[in-house]
Order: C-alpha cells, then sequence, then structure tokens
C-alpha cells in the first residue's frame, strides 16, 4: 500500500510540473471532502480543470486512462460542482476535466478528456 500511494504522490507531481511548465496556476492537489477527493484542480485564465491523475509502472494492464470509467466520471464531476460551490473567486470560469496518465517517466495530459 505504501508503494501506491509513493507512487501515486509521484505521479501526481509530475503532472503538476506539467501543468506549471504550461502555463496553469495550481489552485488545489488533493481536494478532499466526505465524497471523496479530486487529485489537481489547475486554472489558465477562465479555464479551471480538473484532473485525475492515473500513475503505473507499465502498461501490463492497459492504458492508465481507461480506469477513469463513467462511474468514476460522475463522481469527478459531482465532486468538482461541490469544490466550484465553495469557491468565493469572482468572475466566470469554464470547466474541464482532465485525465492524466504518467507511465514510468512519461506524462501524458488528455485535455478534455470527458
Amino acid at each position: 500500500m505504501a508503494y501506491r500511494q509513493a507512487l501515486g504522490r509521484w505521479g501526481e507531481d509530475r503532472v503538476v510540473r506539467w501543468y506549471r511548465r504550461h502555463g496553469f496556476e495550481v489552485l488545489e492537489r488533493n481536494w478532499r471532502c466526505r465524497h471523496g477527493e479530486l487529485d489537481v484542480i489547475v486554472r489558465r485564465g477562465p479555464v479551471v480543470a480538473v484532473c485525475e491523475v492515473k500513475t503505473r509502472s507499465s502498461l501490463a494492464y492497459g492504458s492508465p486512462a481507461e480506469a477513469v470509467g463513467w462511474q468514476k466520471q460522475r463522481r469527478i464531476r459531482r465532486l468538482a460542482a461541490q469544490w466550484l460551490a465553495e469557491q468565493t473567486r469572482s468572475g466566470p470560469v469554464q470547466i474541464r476535466f482532465d485525465v492524466a496518465e504518467v507511465v514510468g517517466r512519461e506524462v501524458r495530459v488528455i485535455e478534455a478528456a470527458f
């Protein structure tokens, strides 16, 4: 279990660096409420991206993005709505749902994945 947590944290760190290199501001990491957790929330201009990060050591069990099925997507949307409702920032935003795959040292962010 500790290995999985460390691998997941390492993957999230790499994804955060990717977003920063692409001009995004990191708003939240591992935002939690009683219904679940959002891995990474970033913003660039009016666009807020909620990113689900999937880290794997290999592709032996398929693409990491395949693990984000419709049920997980539905949960992420609900959590994002709750996060947005709690924000006091002014101005309209466009919300986008990304999935980031980290396999080995490679990071692939699928923008507007769902």
